[in-house]
């Protein structure tokens, strides 16, 4: 029976690279297994998570688990989930007694894996949502806002949460802490209830008119049309003064892929040394990730130099491919961050080509950028800081004065690089990841040294926002305090504490979570 399931999986595998490009990188046509396309899909997902998934010590045989019997909803995309949801929840965390894939979001997805829809893309990361977001490289379709709630149902209003650089809510001069008073003509704010499914009509729309005020007290109207835009990483940067100390503040957006971030990342460094800064804010409160080796070049950028050398952080994958049991990967080719194909010696390399001993995956600081010196680092997280985000944070922790302000971090220490099954792209756990002191393991995230809001109603860099006013104090004084009126939200013009606001989310487009593996080969 595996020899069978083996034949089945290169036919898949390979089948979804002839899809797309047979001609190009002439593979032959290989003999396709029996089955229906769907039952050759949920074998090959099974077959694979047996050699590659993280967990795969826990997972029974292919006659026990019985991949073909996911068959009961209404589309190949949700039968090929529930198949992947059930692998993500066998193996169970002793600590929690929950999988270790289990979210209390969504108890009933699995926490850290997830299946793409390619739709014959060619790219690594392809988001073909309707609500869709930033990319990993940088594109965008939509307004390229995130707007946030903040009141009660009788009086309450509308805040950006962000605007995405080079989208066009940021292009129509609106950023975080301007507010929407007006959608469309008709004015809001005073029966949510009633307003809702209006609201939520207009901002899924394909143009909206929007009018309110901004954090400068002027009104502001303005016609959004969606449209396709390339958009910067970075929010904002800006280099502050607390006490005597120059302070770089960077609000960073997403793991991008390199021709996306690195240029910008380092245009922002080197205004940092140029200004003499010797402390740091990292805001990765809306970063949920993305590439390994661009978290590697930020952690270089901020590293001092003395740690030139020494090892940052170690991958381990499962105990089977650590032992060279790679078979299976030949048929996975290694693309790069423009989807294109790698080559090595000729042909193309496959993630076979690659080790995956924890040697071969431990990463060592190779200084970069003209910052030598940094004392303190504070990141400012929320419950949407994963991933990447807190590798970076745990991967200088042995290092730096680390400390965290904001709310618990995501907790996802563990990453993955995609695997082609037909016109899917199959992102399942298969790596988890340490320090250099062996520290990993965050399942439940990162608890922050000072716990605060995420103060929607100032804009990036504020030093009166109150997570970055908690983090200044701590670099210039060694403590978390912070002044009352930084303490303070202000809400229909009445300060207001805020743990007595309730805070939703209404727009939060689509934000890839997660932290991909780069293969030597393709660097």
């Amino acid at each position: 029976m595996k020899n069978i399931l083996l034949k089945l999986t290169i036919a898949l595998s390979l089948s979804s690279i002839i899809f797309s490009s047979c001609k190009k990188d002439k593979i032959a046509t290989p003999v396709i297994a029996s089955g229906s396309r769907s039952d050759l899909t949920k074998d090959s997902i099974f077959v694979y998570a047996k050699d590659v998934y993280l967990w795969n010590d826990a997972l029974p045989t292919y006659e026990a688990f019985n991949p073909r019997k996911f068959n009961s909803l209404s589309s190949n995309l949700a039968n090929f989930n529930a198949e992947l949801f059930a692998i993500s929840q066998i193996k169970i965390n002793p600590v929690t007694n929950k999988p270790y894939e289990y979210s209390f979001d969504d108890p009933t997805s699995p926490k850290y894996s997830y299946i793409e829809d390619l739709v014959a893309s060619g790219k690594l990361i392809y988001n073909n949502s309707s609500e869709s977001s930033v990319g990993l490289d940088g594109e965008g379709d939509d307004f390229g806002y995130s707007l946030d709630l903040v009141g009660t149902n009788a009086s309450y209003k509308i805040y950006f949460e962000y605007t995405s650089p080079g989208s066009p809510s940021a292009l129509a001069g609106l950023g975080r802490g301007d507010d929407i008073d007006e959608i469309n003509g008709r004015k809001i704010g005073t029966n949510f209830s009633a307003d809702q499914t209006f609201i939520n009509n207009a901002i899924n729309a394909n143009t909206i008119s929007i009018a309110g005020l901004k954090t400068n007290g002027s009104r502001y109207s303005v016609t959004l049309n969606q449209t396709k835009y390339t958009s910067s990483p970075i929010y904002k940067d800006a280099i502050l003064t607390v006490g005597n100390k120059k302070v770089g503040y960077l609000a960073y957006a997403r793991f991008s892929d390199s021709d996306n971030s690195e240029a910008a990342l380092n245009n922002v460094f080197s205004k940092f040394a140029t200004a003499g800064v010797s402390d740091l804010v990292i805001d990765l409160r809306y970063n949920g990730g993305g590439y390994v080796s661009t978290a590697e070049h930020l952690i270089n950028l901020i590293a001092p130099s003395s740690v030139n050398g020494k090892v940052m952080f170690s991958e381990a994958f499962n105990s089977s491919l650590q032992a060279g049991k790679t078979g299976i990967l030949k048929n996975q080719p290694i693309r790069d961050q423009n989807g294109d194909y790698v080559y090595f010696n000729g042909r193309i390399a496959t993630y076979a080509d690659e080790s995956y001993t924890i040697a071969s995956n431990t990463f060592n600081f190779a200084k970069k950028g003209s910052l030598t010196n940094v004392s303190k680092v504070v990141f400012i997280t929320t419950d949407r800081t994963a991933s990447a985000s807190e590798l970076v944070i745990n991967s200088l922790k042995p290092y730096v004065d680390v400390k965290i302000v904001g709310s618990t971090t995501y907790g996802k220490p563990v990453g993955f690089f995609p695997i082609r099954i037909d016109k899917y792209d199959v992102y399942m756990s298969m790596f988890s990841t340490t320090n250099s002191l062996g520290q990993g393991d965050y399942f439940a995230g990162f608890t922050p040294n000072s716990a605060k809001a995420d103060d929607i109603t100032r804009d990036f860099g504020n030093p009166a926002e109150i997570s970055l006013s908690a983090a200044l104090s701590y670099i210039n004084t060694g403590m978390f305090t912070s002044s009352s009126t930084s303490q303070t939200m202000s809400i229909n013009g009445k300060s207001t504490s805020p743990t007595a606001l309730t805070i939703k989310e209404i727009y939060n487009p689509y934000s890839f979570k997660g932290m991909i593996h780069s293969p030597r080969r393709s660097r």
